[in-house]
């Protein structure tokens, strides 16, 4: 069994060097994707997606070559004459990174920021979990992702 505490470091690491850093693409496992990978040690980390301004995507979490974890997760600006997808992507990256610096990716969180206010919620543990995100801009919801997630068994 994994230890969960150092998986938790670990994706929280990965994310922090991935996404929310600009990190550097890498090769495409499929077709048009957009993919991002973070290595340590034991673990791999993969996160591949399709879209930008409304995108769906998948991270996994490799552990001795072994696919240990998975999120799924669905995004979309909500409304384009408030916000554009560069605005919402330095909003969330501005966030996640706060975020990231308190040692998680999972519990509630919100954020301030010139472009919107981002607010993060969910459920369960780095086992099982569900979430949403969203920003509001002008006091109104202008951007949301849906994500759920957690430990792969075999």
């Amino acid at each position: 069994m994994i230890d969960l505490e150092k998986l938790n470091t670990f994706i929280v690491k990965a994310k922090a060097h991935t996404y929310a850093r600009n990190g550097k693409p890498s090769l495409s496992y499929r077709p048009k994707s957009h993919d991002l990978q973070f290595h340590q040690e034991n673990f791999s980390y993969l996160d591949s997606y399709f879209g930008g301004t409304d995108f769906i995507g998948q991270e996994v979490v490799y552990y001795q070559s072994e696919a240990v974890w998975a999120m799924n997760y669905y995004g979309r600006i909500l409304a384009s004459d408030l916000i554009n997808s560069s605005e919402a992507g330095k909003v969330i990256k501005e966030s996640l990174s706060e975020l990231y610096k308190q040692g998680r990716f999972l519990g509630g969180f919100e954020h301030s920021t010139s472009f919107g206010i981002y607010t993060d919620t969910n459920e369960g543990t780095v086992a099982s979990f569900t979430g949403k995100e969203w920003i509001i801009k002008a006091d109104t919801k202008v951007y949301e992702l849906v994500y759920h997630g957690g430990l792969i068994r075999n």
